[in-house]
């Protein structure tokens, strides 16, 4: 599973009261005293990391994201230890925070519409919007879109508002373990039989283990065909291909999805609701066991990085590391950084917290922005680096990707109330124009 598949903030209405409302204080902008400053900070953090992630995927085809192999250069990555700690750090992190701050901002945005007499079928549009903003990512920018997933999952969480905390606390914690331990039934039997000796010819699972072989060749080359046309610069050939031949992708993905994304909504909804981020739990106590989560997690993911380096970094072991054997030990890591960055943030006050912050706040802008730019970067009607940078030089162009966000965001919203992105999915959620200018 692709962090390529990470991303942004976190839904017309059809009866009297929402209709009333279009018009109601629900409408106005979210105030400077309303912001949890740590939210903004964390998914400006999260924004930044998601690029990092997505980087192989952008730059190189879409299976070099896990599979080092699939570099059409040499990756620049003697003994993969640049993949070890991407894997580690990054590598299904920085959705998870996103996830957690998704629901959470579900929550939110209600809390201000209940607040204001509305109803949840405000919500209920506004992700309906986001899907279609999800639709446009895929097929016309790049395929690693997750904004149409949030938004399908989202419409499943919102009958889940009104649950007590510890109820969505409870269900999504063993919603995860429980989607967790299905993708590792899923993935053990694929890396017994094609890297280990199991799959051997004459051993037990020898059959399969041909199977295996023949499924990564068909996949290797599926991939070949989009990213021979980015190369060459066919975007119109690229786009047909992805509405005639990929058009099923977004909604064959979505319960393979959810069994994350579902539970660390509820988690983010809980945790937002006692306080988590906003100083209502005790510092000490986040510290304490946001270290543990975050140590523990990363130790459980060298070890399952170093069983892959062991195994050469082959197809399926790499596919087994990222979506069998990580998502339990995530689950610690990533609210182990959650609460990091909700006791530590507010400290980040200087000139670079108060950019992070802004980039997080204009975070939807960022997340599709950054897809955009990355076209004229590797497209080959453009700059064409598609397929000629290594992993270093791929970081590089993260590094630089992120100074700007840094350089625009702020300004930018000490002039205009929202990034414009966030303006026009607001403009859209309510049916009208809000003044943009400060």
């Amino acid at each position: 599973m692709s962090d390529a598949h990470e991303a942004s903030e976190s839904g017309a209405a059809t009866d009297a009261t929402d209709a009333a409302s279009n018009a109601a204080p629900d409408a106005a902008p979210v105030r400077a005293g309303d912001r949890i400053g740590s939210l903004d900070f964390i998914r400006g953090l999260a924004v930044m990391g998601i690029l990092a992630a997505n980087i192989v995927a952008f730059g190189q085809p879409f299976d070099a994201y896990m599979y080092p192999a699939a570099f059409m250069v040499d990756a620049g990555d003697p003994g993969g230890w640049q993949w070890i700690t991407q894997f580690i750090l990054i590598d299904g992190k920085m959705r998870g925070l996103f996830t957690l701050l998704f629901g959470a901002g579900l929550y939110l945005f209600m809390e201000r519409t209940w607040a204001r007499g509305g109803t949840r079928w405000r919500q209920m549009w506004r992700l309906f919007i986001l899907m279609l903003f999800g639709m446009v990512h895929f097929y016309l920018i790049w395929p690693g879109d997750i904004l149409f997933y949030y938004a399908i999952v989202g419409f499943a969480v919102v009958p889940c508002l009104r649950w007590k905390p510890q109820t969505q606390m409870t269900a999504g914690i063993v919603g995860y373990v429980s989607g967790a331990l299905l993708y590792a039934l899923m993935m053990v039997p694929l890396y017994l039989a094609a890297d280990t000796a199991l799959g051997a010819e004459g051993a037990p699972l020898a059959d399969f283990g041909a199977e295996l072989a023949q499924g990564k060749a068909d996949a290797l080359a599926r991939g070949a065909i989009p990213a021979a046309m980015v190369a060459n610069g066919d975007y119109a050939g690229l786009v047909t291909y992805r509405v005639t031949e990929q058009w099923y992708e977004p909604l064959s993905n979505v319960f393979f999805f959810s069994l994350e994304t579902f539970p660390l909504m509820l988690i983010g909804i809980a945790l937002y609701r006692t306080g988590f981020f906003s100083g209502g739990v005790d510092a000490a106590r986040l510290k304490k066991w946001g270290w543990a989560g975050l140590i523990g997690g990363a130790l459980c993911h060298l070890a399952i990085g170093l069983l892959v380096r062991a195994e050469g970094f082959t197809y399926y072991t790499t596919l087994a590391g990222f979506v069998g054997f990580a998502p339990l030990p995530r689950l610690p890591m990533v609210l182990g950084m959650a609460a990091l960055l909700a006791v530590y943030s507010p400290g980040w006050t200087g000139w670079l917290g108060s950019r992070i912050s802004a980039a997080g706040r204009a975070a939807f802008t960022n997340y599709l922005g950054t897809s955009i730019v990355m076209l004229f970067v590797f497209h080959g009607w453009a700059l064409g680096l598609f397929g000629e940078l290594n992993r270093p030089q791929l970081y590089g162009v993260t590094a630089l990707t992120c100074v700007l966000m840094l350089v625009w965001s702020k300004p930018w919203l000490e002039r205009f109330r929202y990034g414009p992105l966030e303006w026009l999915w607001r403009c859209m959620t309510y049916g009208k124009l809000f003044a943009l200018k400060r």
